[in-house]
């Protein structure tokens, strides 16, 4: 099993919501909230996980996120994107939305939890405008800036989970391993161009949501990638708790059951994925069917040994295999 967490505050819903979050303003204050919450049941049940991390809210005020901003910044047709404008504070005390270094040192103290990234400024690598000098640049500061910290990244999410292929070579160069791509069904695949996600995408992915027809479990075998890259795809998206679909809740639990001990079972890949804002708001009940969730792990973990492996980790274990002469078997 492999989770990762977007973690990008409101550096990844700028375009959707006024400044200050707007309606949105307090699931991402309860980001604050929920992150010790999370790293709780994580070290209960010994959980590896990856935070993909937008590489701003490393910074420790406003003077050192401009020292560390890329040297170029992609002219996006949509305005709402660019940063250049964008109402910064001086630091995490007056800003608990643009900088989260107190938590990224919660997050640190926790045993297995791998920081990844999520760029710099939660670059946008389908967007219009977007250019290849502009992402790397963004890789490269998102990369410095987790270097003064002490942390080598090694996994990225893709913003919006706008996987670029053409910017696979970038992330090799920026000494990434691994990235979570998109599960195989037409209802995830990356829009072009950074187009809104149609309505018959979102419905599918509801529907998906509580039945299907057949697990998403990866095989290990689709993880090395050309180049030296490791493909760590999405299984599933862990929807938080909607007040007015609480009776559909079986159905979601006995959905990711039934794809735990696939994988299990299989020795396939199983990885959730969310936002730790989704756990900003109704947090009880999120934390409560995390929970359950675990425990459906944990209980693949000894009646199968499933295990819990954080993105880069398994990037490493499928380099490490595909490294072995053949006809050696899989420990």
């Amino acid at each position: 099993m492999v989770i990762s967490l977007d973690f990008e505050l409101v550096w990844g819903v700028r375009d959707r919501y006024p400044p200050g979050g707007g309606a949105y303003r307090q699931n991402l204050l309860g980001v604050r909230q929920a992150v010790p919450r999370l790293l709780s049941l994580f070290q209960e049940f010994e959980i590896a996980a990856t935070w993909a991390t937008v590489g701003a809210l490393f910074a420790r005020s406003r003077e050192e996120l401009r020292r560390f901003a890329p040297a170029e910044l992609p002219p996006y047709e949509n305005a709402r994107l660019r940063v250049e404008s964008e109402p910064i504070g001086d630091d995490e005390a007056s800003d608990p939305l643009h900088f989260a270094p107190t938590l990224l040192r919660q997050i640190r103290a926790v045993p297995d939890q791998e920081i990844g990234t999520h760029t710099f400024y939660h670059a946008h690598a389908l967007e219009r405008g977007q250019t290849r000098a502009a992402f790397a640049a963004d890789l490269a500061s998102a990369v410095s800036i987790a270097e003064r910290d002490g942390i080598r990244l090694r996994s990225i999410v893709f913003p919006r989970n706008q996987v670029n292929p053409e910017y696979f070579d970038l992330l090799g160069e920026a000494g990434l391993t691994a990235f979570r791509g998109n599960p195989r069904r037409w209802m995830y695949s990356g829009e072009p161009g950074g187009r809104p996600i149609t309505l018959a995408r979102r419905a599918g992915r509801l529907a998906d949501t509580y039945t299907g027809p057949a697990p998403q479990v990866a095989s290990w075998r689709r993880v090395p990638q050309r180049g030296g890259l490791c493909d760590v795809p999405a299984s599933r998206f862990l929807r938080p708790y909607t007040p007015r679909l609480r009776r559909l809740d079986p159905l979601r639990r006995r959905r990711i059951r039934h794809e735990l001990q696939a994988a299990a079972v299989g020795h396939g890949i199983y990885h959730l994925w969310w936002h730790p804002h989704n756990f900003g708001a109704h947090l009880e009940e999120n934390v409560a069917f995390l929970r359950g969730v675990l425990e459906d792990f944990a209980r693949c973990r000894q009646r199968h040994g499933m295990r819990s492996l954080s993105m880069g980790e398994v990037a490493e274990a499928a380099r490490a295999t595909a490294r072995r002469p053949s006809g050696t078997e899989d420990s």
